[in-house]
């Protein structure tokens, strides 16, 4: 990090910062591990439940429902005993606010057996909890640590939350110590890099043992058929082989329910019961979503009273704050297909002066199309929430003219909106 400073005689100085790594604070001499003592179990996308002694953590829980609206759904079938575990833990970290890593569904069903489960997430700039009250779901210990801290859980067990080095306003890693004798760090990396990037990564990290994991969804509603089709991922298995290829790292592409025994693995890699498999005959893959419910949700804001009203699109982006930069938007409601809705809504945005013209403006300016499903940008705005629904979730197709990436247009509304949602019920009252 490179910073500017005066010097006496008030001319600049260019200072390199080396501040030390906050992890290396407070040193601890090494233990060797017992077999069984730290055990991790893969349970589906980026959840894993640690046993670290006598306590339990678990990551991310995403076990139940889609994330980004309607637009990803589990590749993997979480184990039968999801909940179990997940009532058994005894605290949960949750890395950042996006719903494939903070799932409401699932956290509604443990929040009812229960409610006061220690968890524990770091201080974003954009709170991982901003919309807890508003999701219906009841929980009572959420705790918002300070980055770069250890966080004792007992004599042998600490762990410390990090800035996400990709996107450190909104998300996080985190390292875990057990016994000083297993760091390890799940850094939610940027998971678009090429796979050469992440194999040099490993390479020059040389972690004892490397898991890919966090990428394990589908698109598997059928009116998404053509993304599940062309968002090609990449293979956790051709990863590990180019890692093998380059480094003596041990990998480990992980299937729900099995188990990595840590103790053994770092003693002997080759050994057969470093890594326990789900019992044979144990589903992998999930061949079904309960698409139903969660659609009906998302549909119920179709028919608001809100959208009786055409002057809710001045409301909305009044609410939104986002203005003063040359940008013409044209925001249309589709179908399922991306066709204009007949009776739907199709209007401009200037965001120059936060006008909304009938015509582009005669003024040189960049724009931009947006066609959103009518079900999920609905809900969106009844909401006020966060534009990652739509644009994640693979609900809109875009046009740009230029095709120029407006950033900060986009991390407006993937990141920066008012933290509580529009007043609907003023806005209806004035209305009436």
């Amino acid at each position: 990090t490179e910073v500017v400073e005066m010097d006496e005689n008030n001319g600049l100085l260019l200072i390199e910062l080396n501040p030390p790594n906050p992890w290396d604070s407070d040193p601890r001499s090494p233990e060797e591990l017992a077999f069984g003592e730290v055990q991790i179990t893969y349970l589906t996308h980026a959840c894993m439940d640690l046993k670290l002694g006598d306590k339990r953590m678990v990551f991310d829980p995403w076990l139940i429902g889609p994330a980004f609206a309607r637009g990803w759904w589990l590749l993997h079938e979480p184990p039968s005993d999801w909940l179990e575990r997940l009532c058994k833990a005894d605290l949960i970290y949750i890395s950042h606010m996006h719903s494939d890593h903070l799932s409401y569904p699932t956290l509604k069903q443990l929040s009812q057996k229960r409610p006061d489960i220690p968890i524990y997430v770091g201080d974003t700039e954009r709170p991982v909890f901003w919309n807890l009250d508003q999701s219906g779901v009841r929980l009572t210990n959420i705790n918002v640590v300070p980055f770069g801290l250890w966080q004792q859980v007992d004599k042998n067990l600490r762990f410390m939350i990090l800035m996400d080095g990709v996107h450190p306003e909104m998300d996080t890693c985190i390292i875990v110590e057990y016994k000083e004798e297993w760091k390890a760090q799940f850094i939610k990396a940027e998971r678009r890099k090429l796979l050469n990037y992440k194999a040099q990564l490993v390479k020059d990290l040389q972690p004892r043992i490397y898991c890919p994991f966090a990428g394990y969804f589908v698109e598997s509603h059928p009116s998404d058929k053509y993304i599940k089709e062309t968002n090609v991922k990449n293979d956790p298995n051709q990863l590990n082989n180019l890692i093998k290829k380059n480094c003596d790292v041990v990998t480990w592409t992980p299937r729900p329910g099995a188990t990595l025994d840590l103790g053994r693995m770092l003693k002997d890699p080759t050994d057969s019961k470093g890594i326990v498999e789900p019992p044979e005959g144990t589903k992998i893959y999930k061949d079904s979503w309960d698409f139903g419910p969660y659609l009906k949700t998302l549909h119920s804001a179709v028919e608001d009273e809100i959208f009786l009203h055409s002057s809710w699109i001045k409301e909305y982006f009044t609410w939104a704050g986002f203005k003063s930069y040359n940008l013409v938007v044209r925001m249309i409601e589709t179908d399922e297909d991306f066709n204009p809705l007949p009776g739907g809504y199709d209007y401009l945005v200037d965001f120059l002066d936060l006008s909304f013209p009938k015509e582009r403006p005669s003024r040189e300016h960049p724009y931009e199309e947006i066609r959103s499903r009518v079900d999920v940008i609905r809900y969106v705005v009844r909401h006020g929430l966060l534009w990652d629904d739509l644009y994640i979730g693979f609900q809109t197709r875009l046009r740009r003219d230029p095709d120029i990436y407006h950033h900060l247009f986009w991390n407006h509304f993937q990141i920066k909106l008012p933290l509580t949602p529009p007043n609907w019920r003023s806005f209806l009252m004035h209305c009436g």
